[in-house]
């Protein structure tokens, strides 16, 4: 009987022993396995995945993401569409996922132009405000938001999209009526919200010189006025031939130069024709539909499957060589079927743009992705 116990016994602890062996040398599977310890993998989530409905989608976000942004349901617009009246329940849900899920929280965005309520700007007779007026109307949109989610979200894109292509700072209402000071005073007052948030500054085309240059032009300046910029996102709306991937390498290095952390914020790459390159990824841009605009609605070519993923894995690699200052990579969405870029700047078009397929489905260049990563 003692000879069967001791045969079970040592039986037992060489399954034990190469159970764990085996865990130790498991190939990463997910993005966010392969990319732990180098920066956070992230995407925007939309009401149907917070909300419960989307569970095929749901089971990708737990499985390959531990950052998660919201979409649409913080900008000011939607959280905040009358004066004195908050729609807080979206983003209370947003939130709550993201804490359940254990995921880095990015709330998106507190000051943005393109959807800001009417009545932040005029008065009860539909005059311009003042600037003393809009001035506090921001600090009590920015406090009370970010009071909120204090201790929950860790970091605000404070300020988002404020330069035009040309590196100038972009003629907003924000900016016609306070002046260029918003920009700091949106800082200030998110900083006194919570002040162990980190916050951020997020724009588009940062990869075209004029724009960069006027970016780091900025945070130099809220620099030397006291305000900590923790971060420059860098929207990575991009398209096969554009940017170039040096381009965005000069982007990250300057950036880094500034003291700042770098993160790619909305990443999506867009195998379409662009009707007007010169729009970079304003929202506001809308072309009408034709035929030749949208060429891969019956599905992709080899050739162009070919050169996407290529694209994809050229800019992983980039920020992968650059980790130590890249803080976050995420993703404009979940899967294709989802994204904004199937109706911008063109409705009604079929795109490729995200990692994961209609279906949910990985494509090929994740798994390249997640092998490039375990080797850095």
């Amino acid at each position: 009987m003692k000879k069967i116990q001791l045969i079970g016994l040592i039986f037992l602890s060489f399954c034990l022993s190469a159970s764990v062996s085996s865990g130790k040398n498991r190939k990463p599977q997910t993005l966010k396995e392969a990319l732990d310890g180098k920066f956070y993998i992230g995407t925007a989530l939309n009401g149907g995945h917070t909300s419960g409905k989307d569970t095929a989608t749901i089971r990708v976000i737990k499985e390959q993401f531990n950052a998660v942004v919201a979409e649409n349901c913080m900008k000011p617009g939607p959280i905040h569409p009358r004066n004195g009246s908050y729609n807080f329940a979206p983003a209370d849900e947003f939130v709550d996922f993201g804490v359940k899920n254990n995921m880095y929280i990015t709330g998106h965005c507190l000051i943005w132009h393109s959807q800001a309520p009417n009545w932040f700007f005029t008065d009860s007779l539909g005059k311009p405000v003042t600037r003393e007026v809009l001035i506090a109307r921001m600090k009590e949109h920015i406090s009370t938001v970010v009071g909120r989610y204090k201790g929950k979200v860790k970091g605000w894109d404070v300020v988002n999209e404020a330069l035009d292509e040309d590196g100038s700072y972009r003629k907003t209402k924000f900016f016609n009526i306070i002046g260029e000071d918003y920009i700091r005073l949106a800082f200030e007052f998110a900083r006194e919200a919570d002040p162990e948030a980190e916050l951020y500054y997020n724009d588009y085309s940062l990869a075209n010189e004029p724009k960069r240059k006027g970016a780091v032009a900025m945070v130099k300046k809220l620099q030397q006025q006291g305000v900590k910029v923790d971060a420059i996102g860098e929207q990575c709306h991009i398209g096969l031939d554009y940017p170039e991937v040096k381009e965005m390498e000069k982007s990250i290095k300057a950036f880094a130069a500034l003291g700042v952390k770098v993160m790619m914020t909305e990443m999506d790459i867009s195998v379409l024709p662009m009707p007007d390159r010169r729009v970079g990824a304003d929202i506001s841009a809308n072309f009408e539909y034709q035929k030749k605009l949208n060429p891969y609605a019956g599905g992709l070519p080899d050739s162009v499957n070919t050169a996407m993923e290529k694209r994809w894995f050229d800019f992983f690699s980039l920020f992968l060589k650059h980790k130590k200052v890249i803080s976050r990579v995420t993703l404009w969405g979940v899967n294709d079927a989802q994204s904004w870029k199937n109706n911008w700047p063109v409705r009604g078009r079929t795109d490729y743009p995200l990692l994961f397929d209609r279906k949910n489905q990985p494509k090929p260049v994740v798994q390249r992705i997640i092998e490039m990563a375990k080797k850095k």
